[in-house]
């Protein structure tokens, strides 16, 4: 069954950190940290709907100016996504520049600014280019568990790791992957339609099994119309599959602490996305440095029983010398 997300590094592995992660079915992409984008075109970044940061260095947030660039008077919303200190840190990043014409733009940009705080609290801020991007509060509320992002068809997941600093890690999960079996609608007597949507909507969202679909088609008879029940509908033709679920692990040092917390976040995760920053002879420097050698990722990426693994944000001090540090991730990795 085709999925619904595809992920890649928006960099090589040398580069600054960054995950872009479209929808196949959609024009729309998510993006995992905000670095060096210059690799993503104008109408990749037009895609994006949110941006998760892990946390605020340079090479994870440099990219906030490329991106307000291309959306400015082009994109009417933008959701931010980070940790501690975040509100105030998209704040100082607009306050840098002076905004007195911005608000003849037709569209107007808001951006919904997301901090996760340490207490389990989630803050929120807007930014409208009608208002000169002026910061405009709403009152936090608590957030459900580890979930900092929830639509129908997917979630997003986050734990705090240690950096020396509170980072973030994230979950990316397809609820189900909803696929039509040809064969079952042919012999039903039906054809595809916008009533086949509302039927995958209907069931990602946990619908009663008695709600009505309003199923419409055309035939060499003509137009016919029926109602059916989701259940019924879904029985008949729908195939279910679990969804992908796309781990990014990012600036975090080696301890029981955080491999705990990743295991807890992402446990049997699909595709996980770690950086291998150093080789394993250098952990003493990468202890010091507060980021993980090859080795380490590949230990964790057993701990949480990952199906396959992409190590990434290798040390420049190794250019030349990716090969090992994937071979290092792998046989830390393998059973």
């Amino acid at each position: 069954m085709r999925p619904l997300l595809e992920a890649r590094l928006v960099n090589d592995v040398f580069g600054d950190p960054g995950l872009f992660v479209d929808f196949l079915d959609e024009r729309r992409a998510l993006l995992f940290d905000l670095g060096d984008i210059a690799r993503l075109m104008p109408r990749e970044l037009m895609r994006l709907s949110h941006v998760f940061v892990t946390h605020a260095h340079m090479d994870h947030f440099s990219g906030f100016d490329k991106l307000l660039r291309v959306l400015l008077g082009r994109k009417p919303r933008i959701v931010l996504v980070g940790g501690p200190g975040f509100l105030a840190q998209v704040e100082h990043k607009l306050l840098a520049y002076t905004w007195n014409v911005v608000h003849r733009y037709t569209t107007e940009l808001v951006i919904e600014a997301v901090e996760l705080g340490l207490d389990g609290q989630m803050r929120r801020a807007g930014f409208s280019s009608r208002h000169g991007f002026a910061r405009a509060d709403e009152a936090p509320a608590g957030r459900p568990g580890d979930i900092v992002h929830d639509e129908p068809t997917f979630q997003v997941r986050a734990c705090f790791v240690d950096h020396g600093i509170p980072c973030l890690a994230y979950l990316l999960e397809e609820k189900a992957r909803l696929g039509i079996n040809k064969e079952r609608l042919a012999e039903s007597g039906l054809t595809t339609g916008a009533w086949l949507r509302e039927l995958k909507h209907a069931v990602l969202t946990g619908a009663a099994g008695d709600a009505p679909i309003l199923v419409q088609w055309r035939d060499r008879s003509g137009d016919h119309a029926a109602t059916r029940t989701v259940g019924e509908l879904s029985r008949l033709i729908l195939d279910v599959e679990p969804g992908q679920r796309i781990g990014y692990v990012t600036d975090l040092r080696y301890t029981s602490e955080n491999v705990q917390a990743l295991s807890q976040l992402m446990q049997g995760v699909d595709q996980l996305f770690i950086e291998s920053v150093f080789l394993d002879v250098d952990r003493a420097h990468g202890l010091r440095k507060n980021h993980l050698t090859a080795a380490q990722a590949g230990l964790i990426a057993r701990c949480v029983g990952a199906r396959a693994v992409t190590p990434f944000h290798f040390s420049p001090r190794y250019q030349g010398r990716a090969n090992e540090l994937a071979a290092e991730v792998r046989d830390s990795w393998a059973p």
